[in-house]
């Protein structure tokens, strides 16, 4: 009973904590308190962190190198579009499928390279954004070619013109990924992945198919990055083939070190903290990009493990830390004034010396 009790505990302090994450600052927005300049960054960071997630879940848990997770975000892009467009599909059923076309397609692409590992991976993965890239500038009858395609619906359209309605969709399937995310690992399937990162000798020689598990990480990291894709379709309303370019993997794949491998807490203050900067030094124009490499530079200099390494925060400890955070204020006043008394009697002493 007691054991229940604690993991309906430690179930509902996040519960509470994601809804407060997800309802207030979206009530602020929709109440014009928070501008709709603002609010249109948050929600694009809220997209860069489900893109995080989606690298490190490759690099940070499953132990591998992509870099191509910016395909996939096409893919599921594109396949929002077309499944709601064309297909006549309602978009937030499209965007379910189109991150489900996006795991498929991780599945084709996995399945004869996961065999190789490090760098040989990593240019697998990279030429594989690039074949997507040029498929989607051919397929011009599909995908609209060079010029890009529109996402015209009523569905887009609304999401694209309210704010506050786009910080609600994509905050809150942020936060259900990561509460998703977290008990999958917690699970049989999500500890034997982590077994095969840290040694994969090891975990083959105790039973745990390595090859299954990095096929099953590789594909639920193309499923959320196919998410991220039919998410950023209606906030943008517009996509062009240039967004699984490998640059945009580099970028995804720098929220990830910045955070921390192993961490997506971190990766997703990355994502948010990196965006807003990037709006906050738009007056440098183009030499705001130098931003990204700088702060690389220098995190792989003074913090290699990230902001976080591979800690997580947790919102249990946070809330078990607030009574505690309370209880002290009147120890730490008490003490000050007490400090700055026997300092005042210090100097009069002084004073009367004289």
């Amino acid at each position: 009973m007691m054991k229940m009790n604690r993991t309906f505990r430690n179930m509902l302090i996040p519960f509470c904590f994601a809804v407060v994450i997800v309802c207030v600052p979206g009530i602020l927005v929709k109440n014009g308190i928070i501008d709709a300049y603002t609010a249109q960054i948050i929600s694009l960071g809220g997209i860069n962190a489900i893109m995080a997630i989606s690298v490190n879940i490759v690099c940070g848990i499953t132990g591998q190198l992509s870099l191509g997770q910016a395909g996939f975000m096409a893919i599921g892009a594109y396949a929002c579009i077309i499944l709601t467009e064309t297909v006549g599909i309602p978009m937030p059923v499209s965007i379910l499928l189109a991150g489900f076309v996006a795991a498929f397609f991780g599945f084709l692409i996995g399945y004869p390279t996961l065999q190789l590992s490090g760098d040989y991976l990593a240019i697998v993965t990279l030429g594989f954004g690039e074949i997507i890239r040029v498929l989607l500038v051919n397929f011009k009858g599909l995908t609209g070619g060079a010029n890009g395609k529109r996402f015209t619906s009523l569905g887009a359209i609304m999401m694209s013109a309210s704010p506050a309605l786009s910080y609600f969709i994509i905050v809150g399937v942020l936060t259900l990924i990561i509460v998703l995310w977290h008990n999958w690992q917690k699970s049989t399937y999500g500890r034997a992945i982590l077994a095969v990162r840290e040694d994969e000798i090891a975990a083959n020689s105790s039973g745990i198919g390595v090859f299954k598990y990095k096929m099953i990480g590789f594909v639920i990291a193309a499923f959320v990055g196919g998410i991220g894709g039919a998410l950023y379709a209606p906030f943008i309303g517009f996509i062009k083939p240039e967004m699984s370019g490998w640059i945009y993997s580099i970028y995804d794949l720098i929220y990830v070190v910045l955070g921390g491998m192993g961490s997506m807490t971190g990766a997703v203050l990355a994502a948010f903290v990196l965006t807003y900067l990037q709006e906050i030094l738009r007056f440098l124009k183009d030499f705001r990009m130098v931003i990204y490499p700088l702060i690389l530079i220098l995190v792989m200099l003074f913090r290699p493990q990230g902001l976080l390494g591979e800690r997580e925060l947790s919102f249990v400890k946070l809330w078990d830390g607030i009574p505690g955070f309370f209880k002290n204020i009147p120890t730490f006043i008490k003490s000050f004034f007490s400090k700055n008394a026997k300092t005042a009697n210090v100097n009069s002493g002084e004073d009367s010396n004289e």
